[in-house]
């Protein structure tokens, strides 16, 4: 089956209402400059009927952006369950992703020097802390194991709006990383 690229309106597409997953203010910010700088180069996910399967945060940068019309792959071929499942698939396989440091050092290295100009501070790598690391504590030439980054989650239900505020501004005051998700 051969996928096709549609450019259908903006205002057309239809968020799924029942989308689990959010998206901050400084995302849609980092996708809107993505898409400035490099172009829309990852369609929008849709059903028959416009609505948005995959691409929830590039429709809101694409808004941000007032563009007209965005790339679309219409997915024809999901049943409803099969729907479903795909957006709650694709945002968790997304989330399994890991860094692997020294690639990554190395690739922001060689892309300072091919092009000085290109600004990608709006990615929130921590540049600095990247490119300074020495690759070796004692200076021998012997490359060290890739280390990856790993995020663990934790669930916490709260009874109500008030003990969930009360939980996130106790454990990130404790320099937790939270996010707030109303289900």
């Amino acid at each position: 089956m051969a996928l096709r690229i549609e450019y259908l309106p903006v205002h057309s597409l239809r968020p799924y209402e029942r989308n689990a997953r959010t998206h901050s203010d400084a995302q849609i910010d980092a996708i809107a400059e993505s898409i400035r700088q490099f172009g829309f180069n990852s369609p929008i996910l849709i059903d028959d009927d416009n609505g948005v399967i995959a691409g929830h945060a590039r429709l809101a940068a694409a808004r941000k952006l007032k563009l007209d019309t965005v790339p679309c792959v219409r997915l024809s071929h999901l049943n409803d369950a099969q729907r479903r499942a795909y957006i709650l698939a694709d945002n968790r396989l997304a989330e399994m992703a890991v860094w692997d440091e020294e690639l990554l050092k190395s690739e922001l290295s060689e892309l300072s020097v091919l092009d000085a100009e290109l600004d990608l501070s709006f990615l929130d790598f921590k540049f600095d802390d990247l490119l300074s690391e020495n690759g070796d504590d004692h200076g021998s030439q012997k490359p060290k194991e890739p280390k990856l980054l790993h995020i663990f989650e934790v669930s916490v239900v709260c009874k109500d709006e008030y003990e969930q505020k009360a939980v996130y501004e106790h454990l990130t005051g404790l320099g937790y990383k939270c996010r707030v998700l109303s289900i």
